[in-house]
């Protein structure tokens, strides 16, 4: 059995942004993981992204480039229909049998973990590592924090002992970044150059979705 844990980390990325890039950097590094970024095809919670899939992910591949700890897995954007993450943690529990697997959330959308679908199959198929900032644990309503208070670790080491289940906070540095405040840079026709990683500036084409202002 490969040990090592198998994290990742979803969203739409729209367009991808150093924040992005920073917590799934430092997660990989307190867990000791290889950290893979799936972007979503169609999200459940939210409006359908500005940019297409192919788009989302050329800005990814940019990115993600001279690197090896991070990855980029596109089954979602390949997976017709809503982008459940209970399906993927089923893809990847089928491909990586007994392998932990860890599932990395912010905050908030683990505060509203109730809310998505199947959710508590979640944790017979992954561990949950909750991003937080330094200092702080993760807030979840009663009816959540009922479900893991016996599934709280606090040694990134205890995930490789069991391939799911448990719920570890890792603290990550905050950047106070969202990718609705680049986009709305875009569209005024600004730069968000240290906003974004190095070189997706230099790519007009990708970052043409969301010049969507007449005269940006």
């Amino acid at each position: 059995m490969n040990d090592r844990p198998l994290a990742i980390l979803g969203g739409t990325f729209d367009p991808v942004h150093l924040g992005h890039l920073n917590a799934a950097w430092e997660a990989a590094e307190l867990l000791d993981a290889e950290v893979r970024l799936l972007p979503a095809r169609q999200p459940p919670h939210r409006p359908p992204p500005v940019a297409d899939a192919a788009t989302r992910a050329a800005m990814l591949r940019i990115a993600l480039r001279g690197q090896s700890r991070l990855v980029l897995d596109t089954r979602e954007l390949d997976r017709a229909g809503p982008s459940y993450t209970v399906d993927t943690l089923l893809d990847l529990r089928a491909e990586q049998g007994t392998r932990p697997l860890v599932l990395l959330l912010g905050e908030d959308a683990f505060a509203g973990l109730t809310s998505w679908h199947r959710w508590q199959k979640l944790f017979a198929l992954a561990h949950i590592g909750v991003l937080t900032r330094p200092g702080t644990e993760p807030g979840c309503p009663q009816a959540l924090r009922e479900t893991v208070a016996r599934r709280r670790v606090d040694d990134p080491a205890l995930l490789r002992r069991e391939p799911a289940g448990r719920v570890l906070a890792l603290p990550v540095t905050p950047l106070e970044i969202s990718a609705t405040r680049v986009r709305e840079l875009i569209a005024q026709g600004r730069e968000p150059r240290y906003l974004l990683p190095a070189g997706l500036s230099d790519e007009p084409a990708l970052l043409a979705p969301y010049r969507t202002r007449a005269g940006a």
